[in-house]
């Protein structure tokens, strides 16, 4: 291999996607997107039954998956997600949607870590963009803003969050994003110290135990979503 595949090689460290969208424009502008930023593109699919065939081919590190895709536009894509976490758990799954639908977000994440749920739009800001890949590829969770403001106006007369100050709410929907405390703290303009005792007063106040069988950030965040 020369030196100018090997330098390639190298670049191309990021993980291997795979890219589900039944607009050709979309999905092949997003695959050179990712291509530049260190991605390897390993396929693409315009229907949910290509996307579960490449998947099971490729396993793939990602799966970028529009949330409605043929043969009926409703639904497809979520419930190839659903079938993707089942049959290949190491697989991340990001799904997208042109609108908040807060449903099937809620029943995307509740799966656990390695998952995320965007807005088309937030493509537009491609730092932001390819951060949100990293993290969900690596194992977190990411949350589109839009669906964490509209979960947080919510409210419910069971509310299992009404314990919590505004404060910690505002730490706990940035939670929801996928957002370390460092990265919670540059946010609000605070110590991360502040964050660490803000994120254990969250954890006690929804009652989660410290055991070592659950990931009690991501039950959090689970308790939020549910929440509205």
């Amino acid at each position: 291999m020369g030196a100018m595949e090997q330098s390639a090689e190298a670049v191309r460290s990021r993980g291997r996607v795979v890219i589900a969208d039944d607009d050709v424009l979309l999905r092949e502008g997003l695959a050179s997107l990712l291509d530049r930023a260190g991605y390897e593109v390993v396929g693409q699919a315009g229907d949910r039954d290509e996307l579960l065939e490449l998947v099971r081919s490729e396993q793939p590190d990602l799966a970028i998956v529009d949330i409605r895709m043929p043969p009926t536009g409703t639904t497809e894509g979520l419930e190839a997600a659903r079938v993707i976490r089942e049959e290949s758990p190491a697989t991340a799954i990001l799904v997208l949607s042109a609108h908040v639908e807060v449903e099937h977000a809620m029943d995307l994440l509740a799966s656990g870590e390695r998952s995320g749920y965007l807005l088309k739009s937030r493509i537009t800001d491609v730092d932001d963009f390819l951060e949100t890949l990293d993290r969900v590829t690596k194992g977190g969770t990411a949350v589109d803003p839009a669906l964490v403001r509209e979960l947080v106006d919510a409210r419910r007369v069971s509310d299992p969050l009404a314990d919590l100050s505004p404060r910690e709410r505002e730490v706990l929907a940035l939670m929801a994003e996928g957002r370390s405390n460092a990265g919670i703290a540059h946010r609000l303009w605070v110590t991360d110290g502040t964050v660490e005792k803000h994120v254990h007063s969250i954890l006690g106040k929804l009652r989660l135990p410290d055991t070592d069988e659950d990931h009690r950030r991501v039950l959090a965040v689970i308790a939020f979503l549910e929440a509205r």
